[in-house]
C-alpha cells in the first residue's frame, strides 16, 4: 500500500513527505508521536487567543534562495526582522554585541574611541571574534573581548550548558562575535520572516496531498519494526524506504546509553498589558535563572491591546522523560563516538535514512533542515 515511511512531521519529515508524495509519485506514510504537526516549529492559539510557539521561539531566516522559494509555495510571509537585547546589569544592550553596544557599555566617548580602533584595525561592518580582539597588542581591544566575554557569553553559556567556565570550550569561546556595525539585527540573511499564518498553517498545506497519509499521536515503535536488517510496517515485511526523523537511540531502544542532549522548560504567562518588553526576545547573559523571555505578539503583529503572551526559558540536563523534549546535541567526542555506534546499527538497514536535529545528532537551522530534506528526497526518487 506505501511505498516509503516518514517517522516525524517536523521540517525534515514533512518536507521529505511532500516531495516523495509529488515529484516521486510515491505512496507515504507519514507517522507522528506528538498530536500535532510542525514538530518544535508547531503554533498555536493560546487561551488568551496570542499565537504562541509552543516549543520556544522559530525565526525563518535563509541565504539560501531554493529553501525560501520552495517554503513560499506554502506559505507567504510576515516581514519580520528579529532584533534580540541582552539584560546586562539593568541596561538593554543589542547582541550579537555590536557598536550601539559598545555604546550602551562604555559610554560615548569611549565607545568612540574603541569603535575608531576597531574599525581601522578589522574593517567596518565585520564580525570580528574575541579570539583576534584578544590577540591585539592594545590592552583596550584587548579588555574589550574580555567584556564580551564576562557579561554577554559566560553565564548565559554556563545557563544554557550547565557547564562551569572551566568546561566551556575554548573553541566556542574564540567564535563570539563583535559586530562592527550599527546593524542590530540577529541575522542578518536576506530572507527572513514568519509564516504570515504561522508554522502549523504551513505543514497543513505541505502535507496535503493525496499520495500522504498522515498518522498522529502514533509512536513509531507502534507501526515499524527493525529486524535483522529488514524493516516491518505493522508485522508485514516492507521493502520501501524508511525517513527516520526522530532521536537515533530510542530508535534502537538506547541500547548502548542514552545519547546527552539539553532541554528546556518553558514558563508561559499571559500579563494584562500591550507589551511587556521592548523587543521580541531579551536574553539574561549576568542574572536570572532563565536563559531569555520572548513575546510573541512581535512575531505574530497581533493587535491585542489588552494581553500578552511571554515565555521564559530554564534549560537543564535532559533525563528521557516522557514529558520532556531534547533539544540541543551536546556535541564531544565521547557523545559522538557514542552516536556512531548507533549510526554503524542504522547502517545495516541499506533501506533506513536519517535525517534531522536528533536522527543525526547534530545542530540544524529550520532552513539547513529544509535543505537537507529535498537533497534527499532528490536521491531517493533518483
Amino acid at each position: 500500500m506505501f511505498d516509503c515511511i516518514v517517522i516525524g512531521a517536523g521540517f525534515a519529515g514533512a518536507v521529505t513527505a511532500r516531495e516523495l508524495a509529488e515529484r516521486g509519485n510515491q505512496k507515504v506514510l507519514l507517522v507522528e508521536r506528538r498530536t500535532h504537526l510542525g514538530g518544535n516549529a508547531y503554533d498555536c492559539l493560546d487561551q488568551a487567543g496570542v499565537l504562541i510557539h509552543q516549543y520556544g521561539p522559530h525565526i525563518f531566516h535563509t541565504s539560501n534562495r531554493q529553501v525560501f522559494e520552495y517554503l513560499s509555495r506554502f506559505t507567504s510571509w510576515r516581514d519580520y526582522q528579529h532584533r534580540v537585547v541582552a539584560s546586562v546589569q539593568g541596561r538593554l544592550m543589542p547582541v550579537p554585541f555590536n557598536l550601539t553596544s559598545l555604546e550602551l557599555a562604555f559610554g560615548s566617548e569611549a565607545a568612540a574611541r574603541l569603535s575608531k580602533k576597531c574599525i581601522e584595525t578589522y574593517g567596518a561592518e565585520k564580525k570580528v571574534t574575541i579570539l583576534e580582539l584578544r590577540q591585539s597588542t592594545d590592552p583596550e581591544l584587548s579588555a574589550l573581548a574580555d567584556y564580551v566575554y564576562e557579561h554577554i557569553f559566560e553565564y548565559y553559556t554556563m545557563k544554557q550548558w550547565g557547564t562551569t567556565p572551566e568546561e566551556i570550550d575554548p573553541n566556542t569561546t574564540a567564535r563570539v562575535p563583535v559586530f562592527l556595525s550599527r546593524d542590530d539585527r540577529y541575522f542578518q540573511d536576506p530572507w527572513q520572516g514568519i509564516p504570515a499564518d504561522g508554522y502549523t498553517a504551513l505543514f497543513e498545506r505541505m502535507l496535503d496531498h493525496p499520495n500522504i497519509e498522515v498518522r498522529l499521536g502514533v509512536p513509531a515503535e507502534t507501526v515499524l519494526t527493525l529486524r535483522d536488517g529488514a524493516a516491518e510496517l505493522e508485522g508485514a515485511a516492507f521493502t520501501g524506504a524508511v525517513i527516520y526523523t526522530g532521536a537515533v537511540d530510542e530508535l534502537f531502544g538506547c541500547r548502548f546509553g542514552r545519547l546527552p542532549y539539553r532541554t528546556l522548560d518553558f514558563q508561559f504567562e499571559t500579563l494584562p498589558v500591550e507589551w511587556f518588553q521592548t523587543h521580541g526576545t531579551v536574553n539574561y547573559t549576568v542574572d536570572e535563572a532563565y536563559t531569555r523571555i520572548t513575546e510573541f505578539k512581535y512575531f505574530s503583529g497581533q493587535t491585542l491591546p489588552d494581553r500578552t503572551t511571554i515565555v521564559k526559558e530554564y534549560s537543564r540536563a535532559y533525563t528521557g522523560s516522557t514529558d520532556e523534549t531534547p533539544y540541543y546535541a551536546i556535541i564531544n567526542g565521547a557523545n559522538n563516538a557514542l552516536y556512531e555506534q548507533y549510526r554503524a546499527l542504522a547502517g545495516a538497514y541499506p533501506r533506513l535514512r536519517l535525517l534531522g536535529r536528533l536522527a543525526e545528532y547534530q545542530y540544524y537551522n529550520m532552513d539547513a533542515i529544509v535543505a537537507r530534506a529535498l537533497t534527499l528526497a532528490d536521491s531517493l526518487i533518483k
